[in-house]
């Protein structure tokens, strides 16, 4: 029998277990997850990004079940308020911007459009900003030969509710629940392994491999293991977030808001039953007191419950995979929520577990090929996440004049470099961020672009308007076509009350 454990619950724990319970043999393997009542979870990351729907979909999970059942609604995308300066806003969209034509991306058009005076604002040409702006969804089914683009999309959703779904997934899978507190890591004396978890009741639980999904806390691979914690404070200075619900207030909008503040940022993600808010900051600028203070005085709607601060550092363990020991979630690293990649990193480790699974010890060169994998995932991460700082236009206020200024990771600063200069995105090997993503933001955020690619100029000035003006009306009018966020709710995949 191959003993797997999982050390921890909420999200990253039972959406590790629920996988193994997808794609494993559980006559073959045994899959203990191992929680404590006594030990709360993180709990506030409820927004996520389109490849969540992959996990579900590899798990066979109705899409309407789920909704119903985590009081989820839709999202389009974030919209990014006071970033490029004090009184502008831009929606950083799912999907494509605009639509190429012949070998260039779209922005390169749209460049020259906007020299010419004939193109609007970017988010005019994506299709996910305007059915944003307008309030509406639909799930859109397009037909090969379409000149219409998809209309990607993921979810805002309460993960407390989330973890508790695919607890009955995976236990229902074959999946063993142990409720403990871990008191002690014994370790081989040879080999340095995890081989015993003594619990506090007296018992004891041996595994084969072990899944730390223990939290900030990184039980096993930190504490136990000693591998070591790469801080990005550097980059990365806020290190603190105070989070509170609130009653729903309408409308229901299909985006996460992110809205800077004076030493950080205030996320607002609306859900089916409440709306769950929260104010980023930096400690060393300001203290817990006055952030709670600042967030409580600009919510909407009753708050229902008393706020929470929670304490992290951006940043990553200095290996993800060491011995018989593999960190999921936050035990591996933290990327601070701006870019609701928290959920997406626990999906990508997952699959990367089942990809490198061992059929026996665990082989140094599998555990390298894994930790490889993983860096070059989160700093790509990371450096989009940086360059929302980096490039931000509030003058005149500490927190956000040092970032402006602040030395860049040498692969980010290429990057923008090559943008102003030339238009240019170009997206290495397979990281999460597309060209869209980083256009939108570029553009959102105020770098302009020098010039544009050279075969832009090969239309003429009234090709350039129509072009342009096609896609926009083209947008406008299928996003017209939408009923409103809440009415599809409401008609899809309506939640009930929520349980006590």
């Amino acid at each position: 029998m191959n003993r797997i454990v999982i050390v921890g619950g909420g999200t990253s724990g039972w959406m590790s277990a629920a996988a193994l319970a997808r794609f494993l043999d559980l006559s073959r393997w045994q899959v203990t997850l191992i929680e404590s009542d006594e030990i709360g979870t993180i709990g506030v990351g409820e927004a996520t990004i389109p490849m969540v729907r992959n996990f579900n979909q590899a798990l066979g999970i109705d899409e309407a079940e789920f909704m119903a059942a985590t009081q989820a609604s839709y999202k389009l995308g974030i919209n990014f308020e006071g970033w490029g300066g004090f009184d502008q806003a831009y929606i950083h969209a799912f999907g494509l911007v605009g639509r190429g034509l012949g070998l260039l991306p779209f922005q390169h058009y749209w460049l020259r459009g906007r020299a010419e005076g004939l193109a609007g604002p970017l988010g005019d040409y994506v299709l996910n900003a305007a059915a944003a702006h307008a309030g509406r969804f639909a799930h859109v089914e397009r037909a090969p030969d379409s000149p219409l683009p998809p209309m990607p999309y993921a979810y805002h959703l309460d993960a407390t509710l989330y973890a508790r779904y695919l607890r009955g997934y995976a236990e229902k899978g074959g999946v063993v629940r142990r409720e403990g507190r871990i008191v002690e890591v014994q370790r081989h004396g040879e080999s340095g392994d995890v081989a015993v978890l003594r619990l506090a009741d007296g018992g004891e639980l041996a595994g084969d491999l072990f899944v730390d999904c223990s939290g900030f806390r990184s039980l096993l691979l930190g504490e136990a293991l000693g591998v070591g914690y790469e801080d990005w404070g550097q980059w990365l200075a806020c290190d603190r977030a105070v989070a509170v619900p609130t009653a729903r207030t309408d409308p229901l909008v299909p985006y996460t808001r992110s809205v800077a503040q004076r030493a950080g940022w205030r996320w607002r993600i609306p859900l089916q039953h409440r709306t769950g808010n929260g104010h980023v900051f930096c400690s060393n600028l300001m203290s817990e007191d006055e952030a709670t203070r600042l967030l409580l005085d600009q919510v909407d709607g009753q708050v229902l419950a008393e706020p929470r601060v929670i304490r992290f550092r951006s940043g990553r363990r200095t290996r993800f995979w060491d011995r018989n020991v593999v960190a999921i979630g936050l035990a591996s690293g933290f990327i601070e929520p701006l870019e609701s990649t928290a959920i997406h990193l626990v999906q990508t480790a997952i699959s990367r577990l089942l990809d490198f699974l061992p059929n026996g010890p665990v082989a140094a060169a599998d555990r390298d090929g894994f930790n490889r994998l993983a860096l070059f995932e989160i700093e790509k991460i990371r450096d989009f996440v940086i360059l929302h700082y980096a490039a931000n236009g509030r003058n005149g206020e500490p927190f956000w004049d040092h970032k402006r200024t602040m030395e860049l990771p040498q692969p980010l600063a290429e990057r923008i470099a090559m943008f102003r200069a030339s238009g240019r995105i170009v997206r290495e090997h397979d990281e999460l961020f597309d060209v869209p993503g980083w256009v939108q933001v570029m553009i959102g955020q105020g770098i302009d672009p020098q010039g544009w690619h050279p075969l832009a100029d090969q239309l003429s000035i009234e090709q350039l308007g129509g072009f342009l003006d096609t896609v926009k009306d083209a947008y406008a009018r299928d996003a017209a076509r939408m009923p409103s966020h809440a009415d599809f709710i409401a008609r899809y995949c309506p939640a009930g009350a929520p349980d006590a």
